[in-house]
């Protein structure tokens, strides 16, 4: 892949990184139950740290020509609470809150595996396969989440 089109791609990943973060960020506001909101603002976190990793890569591109050691970043822990008081009571909005969610993370997946499969760069390669790994890690706590508010209606979700 050349290096205009693999910068071009970054620049596509920034922008979903960005839309996620801004999402998750979105959704913290708009759910009632606190562990769902902490949930929320950690994937806001985690995906505000995507775009900063992806946003250093670009520059390195751009200024050095090399692609970043990627170390990765670990999912905080959940909480520890009892699934009774987890109630959520809007269970609606909070399911498409979490399925709009793990559409994002889906895409954000792929868009990743596809860029590792594509560079040929040790680093860059190992960097994508990592960003790809953690976005299927969102993906699993999500639809935990989701199988919890389905099945009991309460948020319940743990570490992949």
């Amino acid at each position: 892949m050349s290096n205009t089109n693999i910068l071009d791609a970054i620049r596509v990943v920034k922008e979903n990184e960005r839309i996620a973060s801004d999402t998750y960020a979105e959704a913290a506001k708009n759910l009632i139950n606190p562990y769902a909101k902490q949930l929320f603002v950690q994937l806001s976190e985690f995906e505000q740290f995507h775009f900063d990793q992806v946003s250093a890569l670009e520059k390195s591109l751009i200024e050095k020509g090399v692609y970043l050691s990627y170390a990765g970043k670990d999912f905080p822990l959940p909480p520890l609470f009892e699934i009774k008081a987890a109630q959520e009571a809007n269970k609606k909005s909070a399911i498409s809150i979490v399925l709009d969610a793990i559409d994002l993370e889906k895409k954000a997946e792929k868009t990743y595996a596809d860029l590792a499969e594509q560079v040929t760069d040790p680093e860059g390669h190992a960097m994508f396969s990592r960003l790809a790994e953690e976005e299927h890690k969102h993906y699993r706590i999500l639809h935990e989440a989701y199988w919890g508010l389905t099945n009991y209606g309460v948020w319940n979700w743990s570490p992949p």
